[in-house]
């Protein structure tokens, strides 16, 4: 399945929009928790662990729309829009959506 933020794919034809599609990911506060107490990995101002963490939440989020896409029968899923918001208590919302279409190669 081709997942893009573009509108068009290159050297393909959108046959039929199916509609939104969406994936969602929450990261509690707990693990913001273990992010400072295990400080040591920084560097550079960088957290690995809590890159990777991120990097998760985003593959979870986009793997959840990408099955909603399936269930439609979408080839694609065009014009994504990924998204972090902080919500309460310190948990970190990882949201991601698009549409889902059928396309066909020119």
């Amino acid at each position: 399945m081709i997942i893009s933020t573009t509108n068009n794919l290159e050297g393909y034809t959108v046959t039929e929009y199916l509609g939104i599609v969406s994936g969602e990911t929450i990261i509690g506060a707990n693990v913001f928790k273990d992010f400072f107490a295990s400080i040591t990995d920084i560097v550079g101002g960088r957290s690995g662990a809590y890159e990777r963490v991120l990097r998760e939440a985003k593959a979870t989020a986009m793997a959840e729309m990408e099955m909603q896409a399936k269930a439609f029968g979408a080839t694609a899923v065009i014009g994504i829009d990924l998204d972090y918001e902080t919500i309460r208590d310190g948990m970190l919302m990882v949201t991601v959506a698009g549409t889902a279409v059928r396309i066909t190669k020119n």
